[in-house]
């Protein structure tokens, strides 16, 4: 079988190529996309994400090792400021208190009355012989000095007179330094009971605040230390947004700024909050502020943890002459109908529309420029 091999002459196919290439560009120009600026609304923002927490949300720690032998609650309950959240015992603790609780018993002045009484009997035995001694030695002074009697008679009288008299002192002084020691020995045992049943109170974790715990991380009888986060307690009705916000943006935040809230619990829905706090620290390691907002109308349900996407609003405009801003060249030159290109001044933007303040009208008709 013979191949027959047909030869195109290389003028016909070049003519073919010319007007194929001809109707691709009359098919090009017809399609360029043109457009006027519109009147409508805009909006400038930043966006962020983050996390939202409960009010006063805090990790609950012990002050104490031991084990805990009691949980009061299950995740989930609500609990009262100062309820317990569960007990840990410590068999160091409770012999500790038990050893506070018998000296505080021991020192009590109430053990001690009959020692109290004892020398208060011996002040009273000594004021009466001092009294006796000294009604012994005036006397004798009388006589001695009618005359009657000896001289050593009288300084043996005053010798017994100054010896009851150095008693008598005696016996107060021990009386009150007695009493001194018993007093100070009962109020250190009840102070050594008091910091002993303050350490008790340590073993039984209470919440700080009145809300719900969120989560609890140990179980009954696991050893718990000071290191250790026990529960998750925060409050039930109201919730803090906690968003990322970059270095490059931060100053362009105030406190009262509107913030446009998307979660994925709730599609298509948008929620508003307002600016409360911002972190005046950056984070090194991501070089962004931490940045707070609470809603104007919460979720009907919320829990903590849960992400979020924002957009917290610069500025916004209800009437501004608008374009897309795919239809300006850096943002700043816009190619008009007849292929003059116009610098533009713009204002308020967001991802896909920019505001015109000046440069071109609403009556001017533009092109879309090749990217």
């Amino acid at each position: 079988m013979r191949t027959t091999i047909r030869v195109v002459p290389l003028i016909f196919m070049n003519k073919n190529i010319f007007l194929i290439a001809l109707v691709l560009l009359f098919s090009c120009k017809s399609k360029v996309e043109k457009i006027r600026p519109a009147v409508e609304s805009i909006s400038e923002s930043i966006y962020a994400s983050g996390i939202i927490k409960s009010k006063h949300q805090y990790q609950a720690y012990a002050s104490v090792n031991g084990i805990i032998n009691e949980i009061f609650l299950v995740e989930g309950d609500t609990i009262l400021k100062g309820a317990p959240i569960l007990s840990i015992t410590s068999d160091v603790q409770r012999l500790a208190k038990e050893n506070a609780e018998l000296a505080a018993n021991y020192a009590a002045v109430s053990s001690y009355q009959g020692k109290l009484n004892e020398a208060k009997l011996m002040i009273e035995l000594t004021e009466n012989k001092r009294k006796n001694d000294s009604a012994l030695y005036f006397r004798q002074k009388a006589l001695y000095a009618q005359q009657i009697g000896t001289k050593n008679e009288l300084e043996l009288r005053d010798l017994a007179y100054q010896n009851a008299k150095l008693s008598h002192f005696s016996a107060v002084v021990n009386y009150d330094n007695l009493k001194r020691q018993l007093d100070f020995a009962a109020s250190q045992s009840r102070k050594n009971l008091m910091i002993s049943s303050k350490v008790e109170s340590d073993y039984t974790l209470r919440s700080e605040i009145d809300g719900v715990v969120y989560r609890l991380n140990k179980t009954l009888g696991e050893i718990v230390n000071p290191q250790t986060a026990l529960a998750l307690v925060g409050d039930a009705s109201n919730f803090i947004l906690e968003m990322q916000v970059d270095e490059y943006d931060i100053f362009r935040i105030r406190k009262g700024l509107t913030v446009m809230v998307t979660l994925d619990s709730y599609k298509g829905k948008v929620f508003e909050a307002k600016v409360t706090k911002i972190i005046p620290q950056m984070n090194e390691r991501s070089k962004t502020f931490l940045v707070e907002a609470e809603f104007y109308l919460m979720p009907e349900v919320l829990y903590p943890n849960i992400t979020f996407e924002a957009n917290i609003v610069i500025d916004s405009k209800s009437k501004a002459l608008i374009l897309p801003r795919n239809y300006l060249i850096n943002d700043s030159i816009a190619v008009k109908a007849n292929g003059d290109r116009v610098i533009v001044k713009t204002g308020l933007k967001d991802y896909q529309k920019i505001e015109i303040l000046s440069g071109i009208s609403a009556e001017d008709e533009l092109i879309k420029p090749l990217q």
